[in-house]
C-alpha cells in the first residue's frame, strides 16, 4: 500500500527486497565511513607533516644556537680549570639532561597512544546502534 507521498509502507515489502536493500545501504554506508576515515586522516597529515617541517627547521637553528651556548660555558669554565676538564663537564651534564628528557618523552608517547580516526570511529558506532535498532523493530 502506497502512503501519501506515493512510497511502499516497510512493512508491506517483501523480506528479500527488504535485506536487498539493506545490503546495498549497508555498503553505501561503509564505502562512506571508509571515505571520512581517509579524509580525517589526510587532514590531520598534513598538518602534522606541515608541524613536522617546521619543528625541523627550529631544530636545526635551535641546534647552531645550542652549539654557540656550549662553546660559551666550555670558554667560562676553562677561566677556572683546564679546558678539556671544563668540556667534559658539560657533556656529562648534557647527557644527563638528555637522559631526563628521553624518559620524560618515552612516557608522554606511551599516554598518547595510538592515531585513530576518531569521527569516523564514531560515526561508525552511532551506524551500527542504528541498524540494529532498525533491525530489531522490522522483525516486530
Amino acid at each position: 500500500m502506497a502512503d501519501g507521498n506515493g512510497q511502499t509502507n516497510q512493512q508491506d515489502r517483501p523480506v528479500g527486497e527488504l535485506v536487498k536493500e539493506l545490503s546495498e545501504q549497508t555498503s553505501t554506508l561503509v564505502r562512506k565511513e571508509v571515505e571520512l576515515a581517509k579524509a580525517e586522516l589526510a587532514e590531520k597529515g598534513k598538518k602534522a607533516g606541515i608541524g613536522a617541517g617546521m619543528f625541523g627547521g627550529a631544530g636545526l637553528f635551535g641546534f647552531f644556537a645550542f652549539a654557540g651556548l656550549t662553546a660559551t660555558f666550555i670558554l667560562a669554565l676553562s677561566e677556572a680549570m683546564a679546558p678539556w676538564l671544563a668540556a667534559l663537564i658539560v657533556t656529562v651534564v648534557y647527557g644527563a639532561i638528555a637522559g631526563v628528557l628521553a624518559l620524560q618523552g618515552k612516557n608522554k608517547v606511551k599516554e598518547a597512544g595510538p592515531p585513530v580516526p576518531e569521527a569516523a570511529v564514531d560515526s561508525t558506532k552511532e551506524d551500527v546502534a542504528w541498524i540494529k535498532t532498525r533491525a530489531k523493530s522490522a522483525r516486530e
